[in-house]
């Protein structure tokens, strides 16, 4: 029999056990990720039945993050074809632009608009969903649809939104098993860059240890991508000077002040050949420098009808449709975003989205990850594939820095340097190096190059993923 003593220890064990778990009660019993699905047959702008299948939906985590996304099953062998995770930029440029500018199957009509209504949408044969299933989905929280339910709890960053897309991956396909066979891409653009290869390592790391729902994952596809800042930004002032853009003084003198380090001036020859620099290319379009640089979106979006009763402003944005600018007709996909048929179509949730912009610059978000170089490498080195591809018209992220962190790699090239085909003609250039490397450019097309050049970069992916060099 115990003693008094004894009995009062075990009493205040007790004691302190329970406290404990009630401290802990919150974390145990926090609500578990969950997915919400809708089928959507018809969208508001398209006439008829969509001819290929879209699903839209929520991924709830357990921090009161929901994360909207869009699936659309590959046209061609849905049971078979890659599925495709695709991530857009900004950080807060929403899914549906990559979807409906790059690599989806449909597009407003922008010069039959007339002003007036919902934009009408198009199919679109030169999307990716020709060739593989592609999830678009709207992340941070803050972009597009996504959102928080508890807001200011937690700043969006880039390693919390590689942790919530981890679990957004491991819950769509807990929800979607039929796909965990089909051989599974990490891809994306632009800021992405910085996000695709550590998510792809989280997802690689998984499987080594165990991870029961062992995602086919095969390897990363990064378009345009930012992934070493420092090479990228300092690589802008060489590709200005190759271009024609700046003139050899110029850029010998940036050259010898700024020792090759442009991000921010070290001396005042820096700080003076820089801003001689900035002042020769401030009205440039540099994600396309052949390409008219017009206001930037959203200056001439249109929230509300009303706003077309102003007839200047329906006079600028009825010739900012019809120009040749491209920016300038982005407008469209906020028509159509904030039209609530569309939203009711696409089971968006009610009163959580006030106003939904195509990106939004002005989320809180902490860029934490300077480089991505490291993850990269060691995911080729693990033996998964990587395509990383520019379009060679691209000031913002140009070829140049790609290039440049792509031979820190020190990879032994396989194929050397050479053209590359659609219909006979020269697209682009690329280079194949070991441990199923391949880099290419895209002839003419700016950030980021399937909005500039769909066909042709539908037939790099198509290549690529079939496994034929381009």
């Amino acid at each position: 029999m115990a003693t008094a003593p004894r009995r009062r220890s075990l009493r205040l064990g007790m004691l302190l056990l329970t406290q404990l778990l009630l401290l802990l009660h919150p974390f145990f019993t926090a609500a578990t990720p969950s997915i919400t699905t809708k089928a959507v047959p018809r969208l508001p702008g398209f006439s008829g039945s969509l001819p290929f299948s879209l699903e839209t939906g929520y991924v709830e985590l357990d921090d009161g993050v929901r994360l909207f996304y869009y699936f659309i099953q590959s046209e061609s062998d849905p049971k078979e074809d890659p599925v495709l995770l695709w991530l857009t930029g900004g950080p807060g440029c929403s899914a549906l632009s990559g979807l409906v500018y790059e690599v989806g199957p449909f597009y407003f009509d922008f010069h039959g608009y007339t002003g007036t209504g919902l934009p009408t949408l198009l199919y679109k044969p030169t999307s990716w969903t020709q060739v593989s299933n592609v999830i678009f989905v709207d992340a941070p929280a803050g972009t597009g649809f996504s959102y928080d339910s508890t807001p200011n709890t937690t700043v969006p960053s880039d390693t919390v939104v590689i942790q919530q897309l981890h679990i957004f991956l491991q819950t769509w396909f807990d929800e979607h098993p039929q796909f965990l066979p089909n051989p599974f891409y990490v891809a994306g653009d632009s800021y992405s860059g910085v996000i695709i290869p550590p998510l792809a390592m989280k997802i690689a790391k998984g499987i080594e240890y165990g991870d029961e729902r062992l995602i086919n994952l095969k390897g990363v596809i990064a378009g345009n991508p930012l992934t070493d800042a420092a090479t990228d930004i300092n690589s802008r002032v060489p590709y200005l000077h190759g271009m024609g853009i700046i003139p050899n003084e110029l850029f010998e003198a940036a050259r010898e002040g700024c020792g090759g380090q442009y991000r921010r001036p070290s001396n005042a020859n820096c700080a003076n050949s820089l801003q001689a620099i900035k002042e020769c290319t401030k009205d440039l379009n540099d994600v396309h420098i052949l390409e008219t640089r017009c206001p930037e979106y959203p200056s001439i979006t249109i929230q509300k009808e009303p706003v077309l009763q102003d007839h200047g402003r329906k006079k600028l944005l009825e010739s900012a449709v019809w120009s040749i600018c491209r920016n300038g007709t982005y407008f469209l996909s906020e028509l159509w975003t904030n039209d609530e048929t569309v939203r009711e179509s696409l089971g968006i949730h009610k009163e959580t989205v006030p106003s939904w912009l195509r990106c939004d610059f002005d989320i809180p978000y902490k860029m934490e990850i300077s480089s991505a170089v490291d993850d990269h490498l060691a995911l080729i080195t693990k033996g998964y594939r990587a395509m990383i591809y520019s379009g060679d018209h691209d000031a913002k992220i140009p070829y140049v820095g790609t290039q440049a962190w792509i031979r820190q790699l020190n990879l032994p090239i396989t194929d050397d340097w050479r053209p590359w085909y659609v219909d006979g003609q020269v697209v682009g250039y690329t280079r194949t190096y070991s441990n199923n490397l391949t880099y290419a450019t895209v002839k003419g097309a700016g950030h980021t190059a399937p909005e500039y050049m769909p066909k042709e970069c539908l037939a790099m992916v198509d290549r690529w993923l079939s496994g034929e060099p381009l």
